[in-house]
């Protein structure tokens, strides 16, 4: 139940940051709306830190897939790609197409068993989960 309920705070969090992020760069840039993103978040990560544990960084140099170190590198792309959209979709047209691509996406990891997930069974309920979701947007944007 907890897993459900740090996944909707995420959600709504994610919709809420890109409402903010896209107001920032009315004001400034792209790149420089991105670069305060990231570079707030290190501060946060860095005060978490201090504060919770303070496990060494030389952990991540032990990675048997070095690839997995690339999620930062993601993020500033994440962050670029969801202000261009809102900018140009709004927000809740914009959320929903992240959405499906991010249920798209996580589906076929795990279908694959990509990036050291374990890999899963076809289930058609889920593909016809999807379809609907996708037939929800369609209904959604219709004018």
């Amino acid at each position: 139940m907890i897993g459900i309920f740090i996944a909707l705070i995420s959600g709504a969090l994610m919709s809420i940051q890109g409402v903010f992020n896209t107001e920032v760069t009315k004001n400034t840039s792209i790149w420089v709306s991105s670069s305060w993103v990231q570079f707030s978040a290190l501060l946060v990560c860095l005060a978490a830190w201090l504060f919770t544990g303070r496990e060494s960084f030389s952990g991540l140099w032990k990675m048997d897939n070095k690839y997995v170190l690339l999620g930062g590198v993601l993020g500033a792309f994440i962050t670029y790609t969801v202000i261009r959209s809102m900018a140009s979709l709004g927000p809740a047209r914009s959320v929903m197409l992240i959405v499906i691509a991010q249920l798209a996406v996580a589906y076929l990891i795990e279908l694959f068993g990509m990036f050291g997930v374990e890999k899963q069974p076809l289930e058609w309920r889920k593909v016809v989960g999807m379809v609907v979701a996708i037939a929800g947007i369609v209904i959604f944007k219709w004018k």
